[in-house]
């Protein structure tokens, strides 16, 4: 089971309101398995359809991430339109990853009904997605 903080899960839900109708993206630190800081950061692509994190960003924040004693936790994107579960370009994408960071946690989130966002945590290992069971507390 993994477990997000009530706070951090506004945090990235309201970041994804605030980029719709593009794609939002982010980093999550973690101590002892549990998050601990949420990184917005730019979506590079500027999309609706895809995600990607800026290189210098993603660098600075890990260094901070790891300056903190902390470890990568989770990286999280929103779908603007489609239901919170990794694409094939997600799954694509976390083989460059999982090398690095085999234990990250994905995270999903639907805006397809702003009203009532919708996050879901995914591992994900040669390209194959299993779910986690997530509880915002």
């Amino acid at each position: 089971m993994v477990e997000l903080d009530t706070l951090f899960a506004k945090e990235i839900v309201e970041h994804g309101l605030r980029e719709f109708p593009n794609e939002a993206c982010g980093l999550i630190a973690g101590t002892d398995g549990s998050a601990v800081k949420v990184f917005t950061m730019r979506n590079m692509d500027e999309s609706a359809m895809s995600y990607r994190l800026d290189p210098t960003e993603q660098l600075r924040v890990t260094k901070e991430i790891e300056e903190a004693g902390s470890e990568l936790w989770g990286i999280y994107h929103t779908h603007t339109h489609t239901e919170a579960y990794p694409s094939e370009t997600d799954r694509d994408r976390a083989r460059w990853v999982q090398p690095f960071y085999p234990d990250v946690y994905y995270l999903v989130v639907s805006l397809s009904d702003r009203d009532s966002p919708v996050v879901r945590a995914f591992r994900i290992t040669d390209g194959e997605v299993d779910e986690e069971e997530l509880t915002i507390r």
